[in-house]
């Protein structure tokens, strides 16, 4: 909550006045990434579309977070692991990769594959009036989750003695090598394995920005 005071400098014909508070509310990050597995999540219009929207709409992979009931959302998410200096997150780092959809028991399973020569993960929600397909109406509260898989092995800094060339040649000095002190970087095998990280996401755009599904309309 914000507030002011007005002091006048001229006391005797003016009186201090205070200004209504006002109320500030801090934008909170939309996303719920936890570091260091950063993603990103959208959901587009898939194909399959059932019922009176058949087959007009469900053609396109268009992004949108509106829907209507016989629709197939189709949720698109790629992620990078800081910790891999920002490496792709794909089946060979993932060991787990998921959504979470309140009101339905098991979660969706993510996959990875190629999209018209480009790779990402796509979990499929499909809705619509049977048995089987998901159809509860208006907002739609979900959670992305990428666990990576246990690191056996990792990347440290090493040193190595090199001899000292000078245009090709190896320096010497009182009939002995120079060498000099090379910074590299080796793999090493862990004794222990390091629990792989785990990264989420979970909308906090408002309302009208977030997943939603809507009726038929009524002709």
């Amino acid at each position: 909550m914000l507030g002011a005071t007005l002091t006048p400098t001229d006391a005797a014909n003016f009186t201090t006045v205070d200004a209504a508070p006002f109320t500030v509310k801090v934008g909170v990050p939309v996303q719920g990434v936890i570091d260091p597995i950063h993603i990103y999540v959208d959901t587009v219009l898939g194909s399959g579309t059932t019922g009176p929207l058949a087959p007009r709409f469900g053609v396109s992979c268009a992004i949108t977070s509106e829907f209507i009931v016989g629709q197939t959302i189709v949720f698109r998410v790629y992620a990078n692991d800081a910790n891999q200096a920002g490496a792709v997150m794909d089946p060979t780092n993932t060991a787990k990769a998921y959504i979470e959809i309140a009101g339905v028991a098991n979660p969706i399973p993510l996959n990875y594959g190629n999209h018209s020569g480009v790779a990402f993960w796509t979990g499929v929600l499909k809705t619509g009036t049977t048995t089987g397909l998901y159809n509860t109406l208006g907002l739609i509260s979900f959670k992305v989750t990428m666990i990576k898989k246990d690191q056996n092995t990792k990347t440290v800094p090493a040193l190595k003695l090199v001899p000292k060339k000078v245009n090709g040649k190896v320096v010497k000095k009182n009939g002995k090598i120079v060498y000099l002190h090379i910074i590299y970087y080796k793999t090493v095998q862990l004794g222990t394995p390091l629990p792989g990280s785990v990264g989420t996401w979970q909308s906090n755009f408002t309302p009208n920005s977030q997943l939603t599904l809507y009726a038929v309309p009524k002709a």
